[in-house]
């Protein structure tokens, strides 16, 4: 389907309609960035441990002698055979972004309740570089409500997204970003989560479809996306000269 095809003059007037809106987004973004970073904190006291490829860690370890820490909830359970698809999706733009993120004192890692030799093999084939690691016998991913065991999901609700929702909208996983700050004395704060959705603006890809004649081209979120691997090779274009 086309859209209207109008003179030069009368895009522009609509073009100028649309700057304001996106103005004003801009504006919007802007406010709701500040009131993120004055959100309250809460004091981690709880000790997590997590296997990594040099041994085990604790949650202060994994800032690796930074104050901030990104953690990405990445959906692989203990017995799935391979990463979420929209966790893969988001994973493929992170390691561009590693040395700016790490020269601005903050650490990005991934972490999984997939055992690590499972998460291992997983981010060989993807060609990811990012820090991953496993919460595998850990409360951490349940504490932070993106994992459920069986008895979670045979409840009435379930808490995800800082609401209560229906176990049939869930899964024994599911994504989120969660941000970390380590003071001087070592104590550990959990600053922010977010989820479903939320982490969305990490998706470059999707910000360029955005702005695409065809945007998102989808049928539901994200519907569209395979793992970078599993793509069909493109028919070619038709050549004019045929």
């Amino acid at each position: 389907m086309q859209n209207e095809v109008v003179s030069r003059e009368e895009w522009l007037e609509a073009r100028r309609a649309l700057l304001a809106k996106e103005k004003e987004a801009t504006r919007l973004r802007d406010s709701v960035n500040a009131a993120r970073l004055a959100l309250p904190w809460v004091k981690v006291d709880k000790d997590y441990v997590f296997e990594t490829p040099d041994g085990r860690k604790t949650l202060a370890d994994l800032f690796d002698g930074r104050s901030q820490l990104l953690i990405y909830h990445f959906m692989l359970g203990p017995d799935w055979d391979a990463g979420c698809t929209g966790c893969s999706f988001l994973s493929d733009h992170v390691d561009g972004a590693l040395p700016h993120l790490n020269h601005h004192d903050v650490t990005w890692v991934a972490v999984s309740r997939a055992p690590l030799d499972k998460i291992a093999a997983y981010k060989q084939r993807m060609g990811w570089q990012f820090p991953w690691v496993s919460s595998f016998g850990s409360d951490f991913n349940f504490d932070y409500h993106v994992s459920f065991s069986p008895e979670d999901l045979a409840k009435d609700k379930v808490f995800y997204n800082f609401t209560p929702m229906q176990p049939a909208d869930a899964n024994d996983e599911l994504p989120g970003l969660s941000a970390f700050y380590r003071n001087d004395k070592g104590e550990v704060f959990h600053t922010y989560s977010s989820y479903a959705r939320g982490p969305e603006e990490l998706i470059g890809t999707l910000m360029i479809l955005d702005r695409a004649p065809k945007g998102r081209n989808e049928d539901s979120t994200m519907n569209f996306v395979r793992r970078h691997d599993e793509y069909e090779e493109a028919a070619k274009a038709p050549s004019c000269c045929h």
